[in-house]
């Protein structure tokens, strides 16, 4: 009953994000994966961004089930640039009808052999197609061919048990699903988004949110490209697939918003325009209408959706009472999906029951699907170690957030120092070139498992501060955050005219160097920040890690003038970092072990 793509277009829907997470829990499941079901292909018919389309779709329905003996389902979508005919997203389907749950999964619009355009998850559009799909398995309407459905659980007429899971593009579709139809009882929504203006063009630097940040190139044209290549996937497409000759698959302020990224230029009232509808069609813009619980699963290897957009829809969700805990898994955009660690979650082989996160993913089901009240859905955070032994114990688990406490002072010596008494006064200075001269990554290159070269910056386009060598292992769990002050008349003189795209960019990262020299950038991440007032001090904050810093190593604080993965400096722009010991920069660590 399983399906196979060619390995060609699996890795390429892959490395858009199509990578879905499992289910989990702390106690046995309920029901082992040995049960048999059926599957039968659907179409529907749907009203979606004002076009009518036909939505794909497979319904999965476990041996046993009808109106006498109805099971909870579990409703799914691909990844960008995915189908429902995907291996992981044919998988859920197959794992959850073997668990005794109906499934039904679909191809998203704009994908597959869906119909509409593409975008990009939009409640309005995306939510409300899926919506559609919850009325058939509430028996509310048929699928085109007659086939309704009478054997899902319902807590009420026209309202059925309902949980959705999946990854990426697959994720953000469940919380747009949830704020406009609260007949969703459960969400698991994996390595997605909380904030596409931060996802594309991010800018770490703290209350900057109107400040536009450093567009994120390689990964957003990828994107671009596969949504408008479409036809190379799926020949003769449906009418209502087609926009126009100027925006081919998306929908037209998609492709507005990318052409404004592209340009490197940020006029106020263009600016305005993109961080609207980019947040218009994003958690962030909506999480205040969901109220599912949700168990949020990202991965610490994801240069596209780091760990901090989770945790922002975490803390919005508790925030306002919503059931919520969250994972950070080992895999995500950026490496592991298609060969996970030992122990990890990998759907498609079936491991629900033998991996941490897919027991907790069942566990999460069983409670608000199955209404197991003494079920154990886990704590409320958990974190995956690479650096533990025994796969089996490679999740630590808190009960809150840990926040950053270690304090480091950057010395103008360009030392990193635990005391400010111990700062030394001295100023240094970098110069950006007009191309780029750090590298963090290649984008697409941990995803597809291809070489990429060691993360590295050019002499004089960066500073960096080291700290001696750690007596002792430090562990570090959440975002680093850096206060800085930097001095450039070049950008002072810039910054108020009119165009964003003048002001400072920098990036800011945090190596770890071992005894012979040689230095990791963990997981590639790096701050990128558009500084939104040089004359005033500024606080940064860095993507969330997860990462052990071993006796002997030492910790390397870099703020570099460029990175090749993103749009940097518009022109020359000199920088000087002048400390002393009343007046220097800060990096505090969130460290859980010291």
């Amino acid at each position: 009953m399983s399906r196979r793509v060619p390995r060609s277009r699996a890795v390429l829907a892959a490395a858009l994000g199509a990578a879905l997470a499992a289910p989990v829990a702390l106690t046995a499941p309920a029901t082992a994966a040995t049960g048999q079901y059926s599957v039968t292909a659907l179409k529907f018919t749907v009203q979606a961004g004002g076009r009518t389309c036909t939505i794909d779709a497979d319904l999965y329905r476990p041996a046993g089930i009808g109106s006498a003996r109805p099971a909870p389902a579990v409703l799914a979508t691909n990844g960008f640039g995915g189908s429902k005919n995907d291996g992981s997203t044919d998988a859920i389907g197959r794992s959850f009808a073997q668990r005794g749950y109906v499934g039904l999964v679909y191809s998203g619009l704009g994908f597959g052999r869906s119909g509409c355009l593409v975008s990009l998850d939009d409640p309005a559009t995306d939510g409300r197609a899926a919506s559609q799909l919850v009325d058939f398995l509430a028996g509310k309407r048929a699928a085109d061919d007659g086939t309704s459905a009478d054997f899902v659980t319902l807590d009420a007429p026209g309202d059925p048990r309902v949980g959705m899971i999946g990854g990426s593009y697959g994720g953000a579709v469940q919380l747009a699903t949830a704020s406009v139809d609260r007949r969703v009882d459960a969400l698991v929504p994996m390595i997605t988004w909380n904030d596409l203006a931060y996802s594309l063009d991010p800018n770490n630097a703290v209350g900057a949110a109107d400040v536009p940040g450093a567009f994120k190139w390689q990964w957003t044209n990828g994107f671009y490209l596969i949504g408008e290549g479409q036809p190379l996937l799926e020949p003769s497409l449906d009418p209502s697939r087609i926009n126009s000759l100027a925006c081919l698959h998306f929908v037209t302020p998609a492709c507005d918003t990318i052409r404004t990224l592209n340009s490197g230029r940020y006029p106020a009232d263009r600016t305005r325009e993109l961080l609207a509808y980019a947040r218009s069609v994003s958690p962030v813009s909506y999480l205040h209408r969901v109220q599912a619980p949700t168990l949020l699963v990202q991965g610490q290897a994801d240069t596209l959706f780091n760990l901090d957009e989770a945790t922002r829809t975490y803390k919005a969700l508790k925030a306002r009472g919503t059931p919520v805990k969250m994972i950070w898994q080992s895999w995500g955009h950026s490496g592991g999906i298609s060969d996970p660690a030992a122990g990890e979650l990998d759907l498609a082989a079936g491991n629900l029951e033998t991996s941490y996160v897919g027991r907790r993913i069942l566990a999460w089901f069983d409670r608000y699907l199955h209404h197991r009240t003494g079920v154990d859905t886990g704590p409320a955070f958990a974190y995956y170690r690479d650096w533990a032994g025994d796969p089996g114990s490679r999740y630590a688990t808190a009960d809150r957030l840990p926040v950053p406490g270690r304090k480091l002072y950057l010395s103008g010596d360009g030392k990193l120092v635990d005391d400010r008494r111990k700062v030394a006064r001295g100023s240094r200075s970098y110069l950006n070139w007009l191309t780029p001269t750090s590298h963090s990554e290649s984008s697409l290159a941990g995803m597809l498992g291809l070489p990429d070269a060691a993360p590295h910056d050019i002499k004089g386009t960066y500073l960096a501060w080291t700290g001696e060598p750690l007596r002792r292992p430090v562990e570090v769990v959440g975002e680093p955050r850096a206060r800085l002050k930097v001095v450039s008349p070049t950008a002072e003189r810039t910054q108020g005219s009119g165009d964003a795209a003048d002001r400072l960019v920098l990036f800011a990262k945090l190596y770890d160097v071992a005894p012979d020299g040689t230095q990791t950038l963990v997981h590639r991440l790096v701050a990128p920040v558009r500084v939104p007032d040089v004359r005033r001090p500024f606080t940064v904050t860095l993507p969330g890690i997860v990462h052990r810093y071993e006796r002997g190593h030492r910790l390397r604080f870099v703020i570099a003038a460029s990175d090749g993965a993103y749009f940097g400096n518009r022109g020359v722009k000199p920088v000087t970092v002048v400390s002393a010991p009343g007046d220097t920069g800060v990096l505090e660590l969130p460290a859980v072990r010291d």
